[in-house]
């Protein structure tokens, strides 16, 4: 989405996030089991997962490490939850993000009262995995800004290089 979109010689960076954040940070204590896989839907992933290994793809499932980092959320996640698979203890099969998980993983205040999830958990996957997250889209925002200033600070309009970006 934010892909390069400046001509040559326009100092755009795209910014460093802080880090630091970890897969068990945003996770709930205790989750309702209608997120765990069923055994038949986690052995059709595995199954999956092998039969594309063994053709050279990589398709499969996703299950990082609860003190490690995760991909973002796709729309797609409503159906399986394959790609961000949560581990869980005691020999049970992997669960999936709730909806909740899923809104602090894409960095909303979904724990603000005010921001309550009212849709059904397939909307609100929806509506997340086909989000921009927020802190991301105004760290860039933030970045073309200060290209704008270094740019005026420099007397040259950068701008009416770029052409119409939708012609």
């Amino acid at each position: 989405m934010f892909g390069p979109v400046f001509p040559d010689g326009v100092p755009f960076e795209f910014p460093k996030g802080p880090g630091g954040h970890r897969l068990h940070d945003i996770l709930e204590e205790s989750v309702d089991p209608k997120y765990t896989l069923s055994n038949k839907l986690w052995q059709y992933l595995q199954n999956y997962a092998l039969k594309h290994k063994a053709k050279g793809n990589g398709f499969g499932f996703g299950l990082p490490e609860l003190d490690g980092v995760s991909r973002t959320l796709s729309a797609r996640y409503h159906k399986d939850g394959s790609e961000i698979l949560i581990r869980q203890g005691n020999g049970d099969n992997p669960r999936r993000l709730t909806p909740l998980e899923a809104g602090r993983l894409m960095g909303f205040p979904v724990d603000d009262p005010k921001y309550h999830i009212v849709v059904s958990d397939t909307q609100a996957y929806r509506q997340f995995g086909n989000a921009v997250v927020p802190k991301v889209a105004s760290a860039v925002a933030r970045q073309i800004e200060i290209v704008g200033e270094l740019a005026a600070a420099a007397g040259t309009d950068w701008k009416s290089t770029m052409g119409d970006p939708w012609g």
